[in-house]
């Protein structure tokens, strides 16, 4: 796993963001995917458990899989001693929720076409890069690692984290419903605070310096 710092988001704190670049995207597209979130999550908190040594407070994001990621990886952290001041999941469903959802198809082992289709409805608008057959080639193996991750993935009940929770769901999300993020809620005993912003599923894009204040006024 590989965390790169990132240039300063906001000019009133001084905190680092880091951000988790998994095998087979971007740079590291020609390392092998991987299919567990158990796996992923052992090499994110490898990386992370220096950058964390010098006892500062710190907060973790993640969005639509990503959430599932952070939310395992405070749950480990957790149980280090490590205790995040918060918890940022979004465009997720919560995860004692079944997988997929109704009416969505098991996806990872889909042909192409059905799994362009899926990828055209979260895109909206955004899709174009869905008619470049080359960024297809590129993109559909660790898309289809995502999806079987999620398939995979086993929700464990926990006693449930100590630090708040902030669950951000999109309005027309079109696969994530918004009354299937508010069980986030069971997942703290450190208070839930749920926000529903306008847009689909990647609502994030158009609401980046409003998650950038959420989190850096935590911290």
């Amino acid at each position: 796993m590989r965390t790169t710092p990132c240039p300063p988001l906001w000019p009133r704190w001084a905190w680092r963001a880091w951000a988790v670049q998994y095998p087979g995207r971007q740079e590291r597209f020609r390392e092998a995917c991987v299919e567990r979130v158990d796996l992923l999550v052992d090499a994110v908190t490898a990386e992370f458990r220096p950058v964390l040594g010098d006892g500062l407070p710190f907060g973790l994001f993640g969005h639509s899989m990503g959430a599932v990621l952070a939310f395992e990886t405070a749950r480990r952290l957790a149980g280090d001693g490590r205790k995040p001041a918060v918890l940022v999941v979004s465009g997720r469903q919560a995860p004692s929720l079944p997988w997929p959802p109704p009416g969505v198809p098991s996806l990872w082992d889909a042909d192409a076409a059905l799994l362009v289709e899926e990828l055209r409805l979260l895109a909206g608008q955004d899709a174009e890069a869905l008619d470049h057959p080359a960024l297809l080639r590129l993109a559909l193996p660790a898309l289809r690692a995502d999806y079987r991750m999620l398939q995979d993935y086993t929700y464990v009940p926990g006693a449930g984290l100590d630090c708040p929770v902030i669950a951000l769901a999109g309005d027309r999300d079109p696969r994530v419903a918004v009354d299937a993020v508010a069980p986030w809620g069971r997942e703290t005993r450190a208070g839930f605070e749920m926000q529903v912003l306008p847009g689909g599923h990647f609502f994030v894009d158009e609401h980046l310096p409003h998650i950038v204040e959420t989190i850096g006024s935590r911290l």
